[in-house]
């Protein structure tokens, strides 16, 4: 995904499969095709947007980069243990998210009845795939940020306004075939949750002022959703 598009959630699952089935064909271990997966995607953003902008097809340089890795596994079993170095010089670390508190502190029910309604008419237009009942609810200034952990390729800054918002998340998260949008307890509170062959493979909360959602949360990394299976 650049930072000005938004791939399908189905397609960025398909890659990172395809990436760890790489690796699983070189090693045979789940642990190992896991580290290389998290190599190649903390490669991709060492790189500058310019460098990822000019790169055409992303999962064919994602391919080759895996591959690389295997290959320097393989001459080199002894991987470095220091999470935050990337070899070749760079040196990347995760984008922290600031996402809401899971607690209600200051939430009296009226706020939280408020919350439940406004949640509810997103978490329906996701449903639906109504991507017109989904720009209704936005407030004009809302911003969405997703959660990759470096473990799947998202945008690494947030997207702010109404309509960019509205295409993401309808690109992101509507109509994905073989995915089941289910309104659940996330946080807490009213949000979203996506399980595709019964697992969770992205949970969306939101963040709502008066009528509006000002801003979407998708957490997509594959560690953050391990209690949700």
């Amino acid at each position: 995904m650049t930072e000005a598009s938004a791939e399908s959630l189905a397609e960025m699952l398909d890659e990172r499969q395809h990436l760890l089935e790489i690796a699983l064909c070189m090693f045979g271990s789940d642990t190992t095709a896991d580290h290389v997966v998290q190599e190649t995607y903390r490669r991709w953003y060492a790189l500058d947007e310019e460098e990822r902008a000019a790169i055409a097809v992303p999962r064919a340089w994602l391919t080759r980069t895996a591959g690389s890795i295997c290959l320097e596994l393989v001459a080199d079993p002894d991987p470095d243990p220091d999470p935050d170095h990337v070899p070749g010089g760079r040196v990347t670390r995760a984008q922290p998210v600031p996402y809401p508190a899971s607690h209600q502190a200051g939430y009296g029910p009226e706020m939280l009845a408020r919350h439940e309604r406004v949640a509810r008419r997103f978490a329906a237009a996701c449903q639906a795939g109504d991507t017109e009942a989904l720009r209704e609810v936005l407030a004009a200034d809302a911003t969405v940020v997703s959660d990759g952990g470096g473990k799947v390729r998202v945008a690494v800054r947030p997207t702010y306004g109404a309509d960019a918002v509205a295409r993401v998340v309808t690109a992101l998260l509507i109509d994905q075939p073989g995915t089941e949008p289910a309104i659940g307890s996330v946080n807490g509170r009213t949000g979203l949750v996506l399980r595709r062959t019964g697992k969770v493979v992205a949970v969306v909360s939101v963040s709502v002022t008066g009528a509006e959602v000002t801003a979407v949360w998708i957490t997509l990394n594959p560690d953050k959703l391990q209690r949700w299976h």
